[in-house]
């Protein structure tokens, strides 16, 4: 089992940053990669970015490339979004994932959650 917490969510208004940090625990944790998936308001969940635990393969949704970025802390079990130039189409609940792999991350197959952080981007 892999426990995940996010924090770092709340409001910001346009072209503005957040950052985004998951803190990882569990068994097996440095097998996984870890990613982000947000939930936009009536919308279904979605792939924004995934990272290998070796830091050596990322994957980044068409929408946020350019903008956001995917980092690993591996001494503190944390995964980073940072976040710029914030749209108000970026608000959206963020989720952090972990899985087997980037690719099985990307393809939302089996992914264990966390509880998610609120994003509001104002206009």
């Amino acid at each position: 089992q892999v426990q995940l917490v996010e924090s770092g969510g709340g409001l910001v208004q346009a072209g503005g940053s957040l950052r985004l940090s998951c803190a990882a625990s569990g068994r097996t944790f440095a097998t996984y990669a870890m990613g982000w998936f947000r939930q936009p308001p009536g919308k279904e969940r979605e792939f924004v970015a995934t990272i290998s635990w070796g830091a050596d393969i990322m994957y980044y949704a068409d929408s946020v490339k350019g903008r956001f970025t995917i980092s690993i802390d591996n001494a503190k079990r944390t995964v980073l979004l940072q976040m710029n130039s914030l749209k108000p189409e970026d608000t959206a609940v963020y989720y952090c994932a972990a899985g087997p792999s980037t690719s099985t991350i990307r393809r939302n197959d089996n992914n264990y959650w966390g509880q998610g952080t609120q994003v509001t981007v104002s206009s």
